[in-house]
């Protein structure tokens, strides 16, 4: 189970790898850009929407071409530097929040976040999603599924470590996906999700969960 203190080592481990996270997670930033349009078009998000864990910005600018307004939030104020340099769009404003204890203001047409959720401990996860559902009806999400566990190195159940490129090591949450066990979850939870398969040469996963009637009307505070 992990601690407070690990999921501030998680946060520490993502505010030293921002410099470097873009070359190590996409590689060719171009062409994952031009995936990145492909896929968020997909999803349609529209109106005012949410980013969580926006991180060096890869997805936001993308979200901005659909969206009304996006706020893209990160725990990382070193990856937020990054992502504002990187966004042009009039339409996106940037903020640093933890999303465990920070509250929005408003409601949202639409949360994103882009490999946030393995990231989520087990023990936070109904926890997460009664905040989202104060947040939005709607949640779009993209992460990577439970086929692409072995490239990681656990040291225990949902806690992988992890090597920046200067040899210092880190230990944070990743669980992957299991797109029948996920949509299982969400629905004990008042959530209709349906998850889908990106490109054959992408192994990642996309989905869209959706809040039941009868689990809305909650409002944030603030």
């Amino acid at each position: 189970m992990m601690t407070d203190a690990e999921l501030a080592e998680q946060v520490a481990y993502y505010r030293r790898r921002a410099p470097e996270y873009d070359a190590t997670s996409y590689g060719d930033v171009a062409a994952a850009q031009r995936r990145i349009r492909w896929l968020t078009a997909e999803m349609r998000p529209a109106g005012r929407v949410l980013e969580i864990a926006c991180g060096t910005g890869m997805w936001t600018s993308a979200l901005a071409e659909h969206a009304g307004h996006v706020l893209a939030v990160d725990a990382a104020p070193e990856a937020l530097r990054i992502a504002r340099e990187r966004t042009t769009a009039a339409n996106v404003t940037f903020a640093v929040a933890d999303v465990f204890a920070w509250e929005p203001a408003a409601r949202f047409d639409a949360i994103f976040f882009s490999a946030w959720l393995s990231h989520v401990p087990a023990r936070r996860f109904g926890d997460f999603w009664g905040r989202l559902a104060r947040w939005s009806d709607r949640v779009l999400f993209v992460d990577e599924p439970v086929d692409e566990k072995a490239k990681e190195t656990y040291v225990r159940d949902e806690t992988v470590e992890r090597r920046l490129t200067d040899g210092t090591t880190f230990h944070i949450v990743k669980t992957f996906l299991d797109p029948p066990a996920l949509e299982r979850d969400l629905d004990r939870l008042g959530w209709d999700c349906v998850t889908r398969r990106a490109e054959a040469d992408w192994p990642w996963i996309y989905g869209e969960a959706t809040l039941r009637t009868d689990r809305r009307g909650a409002r944030p505070a603030g």
